[in-house]
């Protein structure tokens, strides 16, 4: 009995000890979050931009950053702030997505989109929807509430009914400058039909990519496709492992000329060299942007992250809309 109670002092002690450094050992590793949006690249001509129309970019950028960000830092995952990110650009008439859709040949709008999770490898992704609202929250459902991937025309457009998703009258996506642009396309088209048409203002896209406090990646595409398109083309975005991918190292969400990423499967072939190679995002983005699809006559741009939040966004065009939120919390809108 005596050699019990000089025993009792010690217990406590290593339980109060041992009590008081778990909350600083939980803090220490709580995960950051980040993210990055993208509004298009090769679309941008610095001449005719006005200050007027750069400041009304630049705001709708920074919202759509801060959309996905609060969501982040109220402990969303990375799938629900690429979707609020994408729903604003999506919503705004001065991006290729959604409300600011180009035209079709002719006359109509043709809209893609994808969505990927990286944790699960869950993707959706829908192509040539015209009557859908925000096309992101189809692609999403698509992946959540379906055994498919990819859904197109008539067919998505009766899933996205069923799923309650706001419709619109196809005149909800006419906007004058989208017009200008389609008619100017078959302007130039008729002095010389075998003529490679300018790529500016010809393709965008929008896309946002994420990392959530769980340690979660996701990313996230939407578009309207090339103005003047024609035959139902269909280009990078809706194809995963092209214009969008999302695995357990890095998310990309792609903007350009989709045939080129298409065949150089870009968004994959990015992440590939960050699993495999062990090259940085920033390495295997600026290899496969500056290197590999310019070497091939491709015009674009990726928004890359990876599980530690690092952020790379190359281009090789004249500019890329793009803004993003880093670990350390620092906003960034940039264009040129």
């Amino acid at each position: 009995m005596r050699h019990q109670f000089p025993l009792l002092p010690v217990f406590l002690a290593l339980s109060l000890a041992t009590t008081c450094t778990v909350p600083s050992i939980a803090f220490a590793q709580k995960q950051l979050v980040a993210i990055a949006i993208h509004g298009g690249a090769g679309v941008i001509d610095r001449a005719s931009l006005t200050k007027e129309r750069e400041a009304a970019i630049r705001a709708d950028l920074e919202r759509a950053v801060r959309a996905g960000y609060a969501r982040l830092t109220a402990g969303a995952s990375s799938l629900d702030a690429v979707s609020a990110a994408v729903i604003v650009l999506e919503d705004s008439p001065y991006f290729n997505a959604g409300k600011g859709a180009v035209y079709t040949a002719d006359g109509t709008h043709q809209l893609d989109a994808a969505i990927m999770d990286g944790a699960r490898r869950r993707a959706g992704a829908v192509a040539g929807v015209h009557r859908v609202r925000n096309p992101i929250l189809l692609a999403r459902a698509v992946m959540e509430k379906s055994d498919h991937v990819l859904l197109s025309g008539t067919g998505a457009e009766a899933f996205a009914r069923s799923q309650n998703l706001s419709m619109v009258p196809p005149s909800y996506f006419d906007t004058p400058e989208r017009l200008q642009a389609l008619r100017e396309a078959q302007r130039l088209e008729k002095l010389n039909p075998k003529a490679t048409l300018p790529h500016k203002a010809y393709f965008g896209t929008v896309g946002a990519v994420a990392l959530d406090q769980s340690g979660d990646l996701a990313a996230a595409t939407s578009t309207g496709g090339m103005t003047n398109k024609r035959y139902g083309r269909i280009g990078d975005t809706p194809l995963i492992g092209a214009g969008t991918y999302a695995d357990r190292t890095c998310a990309v969400s792609a903007t350009g000329h989709g045939e080129y990423f298409i065949r150089s499967v870009v968004a994959y072939d990015i992440c590939a060299r960050v699993a495999y190679r062990g090259s940085t995002v920033k390495q295997a983005a600026e290899t496969v942007i500056l290197d590999v699809l310019k070497s091939q006559g491709g015009e674009g741009g990726v928004i890359t992250i990876d599980r530690a939040g690092n952020i790379a966004m190359p281009f090789n065009s004249a500019g890329m809309y793009r803004a993003s939120v880093d670990v350390d919390g620092h906003v960034a809108v940039e264009i040129f």
